[in-house]
């Protein structure tokens, strides 16, 4: 033990694959109060290594709370107890000594576990290649000044941009609904002049392919809201709400015309 450790009784979801039963293992740990979560698991895994056992699988990319692979579900929280940020930018100095850390997968139809804390979230992926993106023509760069946008509507969508796609949104839901990812990737686009051309296409895609792999529908609990590391806002379901509805519409009144 070195000194200034603290030391905690870790509960970790262990599950050797997707049809496989899983259960939580007890674990001990002495780990420095700088270290992160997944520095910790680092740490933990190097130990079990040394015994001959089996590590735990986890996720991570950046861990730097841009990339939102690391998603993991802390003391009942998607990313931890602590608000707006990734499960990579939770230190132990949010814990204290002799704290009991429960650690599991996110939890949802869509996101099977593939092993131990790991999911497979390739369902975020076939919604963005559903929709997730504007059609333009290629050619020289245009100038920076050739289509202006307010700044409001700038703003509106950098900040639905900054989803990381992590899935703490389905996490949290009750009803493992996707609603606030796919806002706020129909949001970026929907709302600059460049998204406009394929706005209602893109939004029936999305919704659909969304439907199709079993994600839970919205009810408004705000859970999602209050657990996204971003802070992304409920606002962009109602966006995405209308949107959907002035789709239906239109392709109504197109079928009509013809």
């Amino acid at each position: 033990m070195s000194a200034g450790n603290i030391n905690l009784k870790l509960k970790i979801w262990r599950q050797s694959g997707m049809r496989a039963v899983g259960a939580f293992a007890d674990y001990q740990i002495s780990v420095s109060p700088d270290s992160s979560i997944l520095e910790m698991l680092d740490d933990l895994n190097n130990d079990l290594e040394k015994q001959g056992k089996d590590p735990v699988v986890f996720e991570s990319d950046c861990r730097e709370g841009i990339c939102g692979t690391c998603g993991l579900v802390i003391n009942g929280h998607p990313h931890g107890p602590k608000p707006k940020i990734a499960t990579c930018q939770l230190h132990m100095r949010h814990f204290n000594e002799g704290d009991t850390v429960w650690i599991e997968p996110f939890r949802a139809k869509a996101f099977p576990v593939i092993k131990d804390l790991m999911v497979d979230r390739e369902g975020f992926d076939k919604i963005m290649h559903a929709g997730g993106y504007v059609s333009i023509n290629t050619g020289g760069v245009p100038d920076a000044n050739e289509i202006p946008i307010p700044k409001d509507v700038a703003s509106t969508a950098m900040d639905a941009a900054e989803c990381i796609g992590c899935g703490a949104c389905v996490a949290a839901c009750k009803n493992a609904s996707a609603m606030l990812f796919v806002s706020a990737k129909v949001s970026q686009y929907s709302v600059l002049p460049q998204g406009q051309p394929e706005k209602y296409e893109r939004v029936q895609k999305m919704v659909k392919v969304m439907d199709e792999l079993g994600f839970g529908s919205c009810t408004n609990t705000y859970a999602c809201e209050a657990e996204c590391p971003k802070g992304i806002s409920v606002k962009n379901i109602a966006r995405l709400n209308r949107d959907f509805i002035m789709s239906k519409i239109k392709s109504n009144t197109t079928e009509i015309e013809v």
